[in-house]
């Protein structure tokens, strides 16, 4: 027996003055509405009502549960509207984790327009280039780069992201243009460490020793370091557009072997639910998609490059 609905029935029969007339009003049977009434008698073990032929009147312990009954149908009531105003107008704390560089350079303005679009959603949004545990850290979406592998979270592509080789031109002035994947053994390499090898950082075998592992003269958990000490002079670095394209259009940095480019990843926004996904999120999910553009705004000017 649910619970709830036995006290609603409750309810409904005082305030209607019988149980027929308590029937009519929740659309259910007179012999549904008596049963409920009588199931919650049994669990309670107590009479709430005395009944005659004629009509129902409540016991000493009825009247006490009736205004008991009341409040928590009440305090139901309100929560379900409440929560109802919540998916209408969405409101309340939304945590995202996303990249370090990614939200430094691109998410400021996504955050702003989406909380002019919704001011009653507070954003709390937590850098890191570490793979958080969505559901274990409390986060409600996480943006992630790379060529996801399956697991139970949802993943919803929001952008490509382009991967080039690049070098500033006073580096290649002094060790030379890289015609093919080969010539690259000679080069300084600057490796970014949270990149999987089967994302295609892996751009060519030549960044790598023989025993697999990456080279790197100089290797940085953070790929703005890494494009700033490409523009120095200091080495090739594989790194996303939307880090590296502002340099490049400046002319600070050069694409290298642009025929052999890495493999595009995908920029994704990951959450953990599909099923009565809290309005927040669903808001978010839908107001991040096609935000960028296609292709994203950071990759217009040097797609020809």
């Amino acid at each position: 027996m649910d619970r709830i609905d036995a006290m609603r029935a409750f309810v409904a029969v005082v305030v209607e003055g019988s149980f027929s007339n308590a029937a009519a009003a929740m659309q259910l049977s007179p012999q549904l509405v008596s049963k409920y009434v009588s199931k919650l008698e049994e669990r309670l073990d107590v009479r709430l009502f005395n009944r005659t032929t004629r009509k129902v009147s409540l016991t000493e312990a009825g009247t006490h549960y009736f205004e008991h009954a009341q409040q928590i149908l009440l305090s139901i009531d309100n929560m379900e509207s409440q929560l109802g105003g919540l998916h209408q107008n969405p409101k309340g704390t939304l945590r995202i984790s996303a990249p370090v560089s990614f939200a430094m350079k691109h998410m400021a303005k996504l955050v702003t327009d989406f909380q002019t679009l919704y001011p009653s959603v507070t954003v709390d949004l937590q850098l890191t280039d570490r793979k958080v545990d969505i559901v274990e850290e409390g986060f409600d979406v996480a943006l992630r780069i790379g060529e996801l592998k399956s697991s139970s979270l949802i993943a919803k592509l929001v952008a490509p992201i382009r991967v080039v080789l690049c070098a500033s031109p006073e580096y290649l002035a002094k060790y030379g243009m890289p015609h093919e994947p080969k010539d690259l053994k000679n080069h300084r390499y600057l490796h970014y460490s949270y990149m999987e090898r089967n994302t295609k950082e892996v751009i060519h075998p030549w960044l790598t020793t023989e025993s697999g592992q990456h080279r790197g003269e100089l290797t940085s958990n953070n790929g703005d370091l890494l494009v700033n000490a490409a523009i120095a002079g200091a080495g090739l670095a594989v790194q996303p557009t939307f880090i590296a394209s502002e340099a490049i259009r400046k002319g600070e940095l050069v694409i290298v072997l642009p025929d052999d480019e890495p493999k595009t990843l995908g920029l994704y926004a990951v959450y953990a639910h599909r099923k009565l996904l809290p309005h927040k999120i669903r808001c978010f999910i839908d107001f991040i998609d096609g935000y960028y553009g296609s292709p994203p705004y950071w990759d217009e000017p040097i797609q020809n490059i």
